[in-house]
């Protein structure tokens, strides 16, 4: 089981904390801090919406772009029989090794 919740392009880290009895979120893959929290897990996924929601708002308010975990451009250091490796196996399967990267990536994000 994941302990992840997604809304509108964001992924949060889900906790349970014994000592208080509650569920704790925390957005993942962002500068910025964005908390949540919940007794039950309907509380939980209304308070990450409405944090979301109001992270968004907010920067549109005040004139910033709301970060996003990811820009799509990754830069990656393998070593060169790792390289040559994949290169291979994505020629083989009649891909670019982008497109090949970006497939086993997709695959194995979805666990």
């Amino acid at each position: 089981m994941k302990n992840i919740m997604t809304y509108k392009g964001y992924t949060a880290r889900i906790e349970f904390d014994q000592r208080d009895n509650v569920f704790i979120g925390k957005i993942v893959g962002i500068a910025d801090s964005i908390t949540f929290h919940g007794e039950t897990v309907k509380e939980l996924r209304a308070d990450f919406e409405a944090a979301i929601d109001h992270y968004i708002a907010d920067c549109e308010a005040t004139g910033r772009t709301p970060r996003k975990a990811a820009s799509g451009k990754l830069m990656l250091r393998v070593s060169p029989e790792v390289h040559a490796r994949a290169l291979a196996t994505a020629k083989t399967a009649g891909k670019s090794l982008n497109q090949w990267a970006e497939e086993v990536m997709d695959k194995a994000a979805h666990v």
